[in-house]
C-alpha cells in the first residue's frame, strides 16, 4: 500500500461534532496502519493546513464531521494547497451539508423529501405545527450527528425551541414526523451498500443514540421487501449524484406507515466509528473496515 504515499488523516477541528471526528480518524488511522499505509493524525485544531505541504503529505483522508471539514471548506483549501482528498468536492460538501438546499435540489429533479418549513423570526409557529402536525421535528439545517435536534409534542413548543437553536448554524427547519421506520444507505464508489433499519431504544435516533448508547439496534439487511430496497438504493444513488457527490457518503431515509420512503439528507463524511452505519453495511458485502478505508483512500482525487 505504499504507493500511496504519506497520508494525512484529518480528525478533530473546530465543529461540534469533534468529538465524533477523533473517534473515527482514531478508528481509521489504525485501520491503514494496519494494511502497511504511512498514516498520520492530522488535526487542523492544533497545526494549520499548510503543513501538508512542508510535510510533504501526498493525500489526505478527510474525517473532519461538521462545519469546516464537511461543508466544502477544507475541500476548497486542500484544492489550492494541490493535496488529492478523499470525499466530495466543494459543491457537493456545501449542498450536503445544508439540509434546506440540498432538499430544493432533490425536489427540482422530482425526488421524495420529508416535508418542511424553513422558520424565521416572522413565522406563524401555530399555524406551521398545524400544518405538519404534532408531533414534529425542529433542527438547524447545518448541523449533523442529530445536534440540535428537538421533537416538538405539545402545540406552542416550536416558538420556544426555534429560539433555543438560533446558536446553529444555517436555516433552522420544522419538518414533519414520519414514524414508519428510519433507514441508511450508504454509497462506496457509485454503488449503494445494502440499507440498514435503525431501532433506537431512546425517542427517536438522537445523539445519544448515535453515539453514547449500546442499545441501538441496526438491522442489516433491513425489513425492507427486495423492491422497496432496490427503490432505497436506486433513491440514493440519484440523491448523491443530484448534489454532484463522489467517492463515498450516507443518504438517510424516512419511511411513513403506508410505506412511502423519504429521502432525509446525506451525509459526505459519513462516522467511522465502530457506532457507524457504513462499516456495517459494507461488511454486508464482505468488505473488512480496513478494506474499506483503504478502499476510500484509494479513490482520493482532486477537484
Amino acid at each position: 500500500m505504499n504507493d500511496f504515499g504519506k497520508v494525512a488523516v484529518l480528525m478533530g477541528g473546530f465543529s461540534t461534532e469533534r468529538d465524533v471526528s477523533l473517534d473515527s480518524g482514531a478508528a481509521i488511522l489504525a485501520a491503514l496502519k494496519n494494511k502497511g499505509v504511512d498514516a498520520h493524525a492530522f488535526d487542523p485544531k492544533h497545526q494549520p493546513l499548510s503543513d501538508l505541504v512542508s510535510q510533504k503529505f501526498s493525500r489526505a483522508f478527510n474525517i473532519l464531521h461538521g462545519s469546516f471539514g464537511e461543508d466544502g471548506v477544507v475541500q476548497g483549501a486542500l484544492e489550492a494547497l494541490g493535496i488529492p482528498y478523499t470525499g466530495c468536492g466543494v459543491a457537493a460538501s456545501a449542498l450536503g451539508m445544508d439540509k434546506f438546499r440540498s432538499r430544493l435540489v432533490w425536489q427540482g429533479v422530482g425526488l421524495p423529501c420529508v416535508p418542511f418549513v424553513v422558520l424565521n423570526d416572522d413565522s406563524d409557529f401555530t399555524a406551521i405545527e398545524a400544518e405538519l402536525g404534532l408531533p414534529l421535528f425542529v433542527k438547524p439545517a447545518a448541523e449533523g450527528s442529530s445536534v440540535g435536534v428537538m421533537k416538538i409534542r405539545q402545540a406552542g413548543e416550536l416558538a420556544q425551541a426555534y429560539q433555543q437553536l438560533q446558536q446553529y448554524h444555517g436555516e433552522i427547519l420544522a419538518e414533519r414526523a414520519i414514524t414508519g421506520g428510519e433507514y441508511t444507505c450508504a454509497i462506496i464508489n457509485n454503488q449503494a451498500l445494502p440499507s440498514i433499519k435503525i431501532v433506537p431504544a431512546t425517542d427517536f435516533y438522537d445523539y445519544e443514540a448515535k453515539y453514547q448508547r449500546d442499545d441501538t439496534v441496526y438491522l442489516c439487511p433491513s425489513d425492507l421487501s427486495e423492491a422497496d430496497e432496490q427503490h432505497m438504493r436506486n433513491l440514493t444513488l440519484q440523491a448523491f449524484e443530484a448534489l454532484g457527490g463522489r467517492g463515498w457518503g450516507r443518504v438517510d431515509f424516512l419511511r411513513d406507515e403506508d410505506g412511502k420512503i423519504y429521502i432525509l439528507e446525506v451525509n459526505t463524511v459519513p462516522g467511522m466509528t465502530n457506532h457507524s452505519l457504513v462499516p456495517k453495511a459494507a461488511n454486508q458485502i464482505g468488505l473488512s473496515f480496513e478494506d474499506l478505508c483503504v478502499e476510500i483512500l484509494s479513490h482520493a482525487t482532486l477537484g
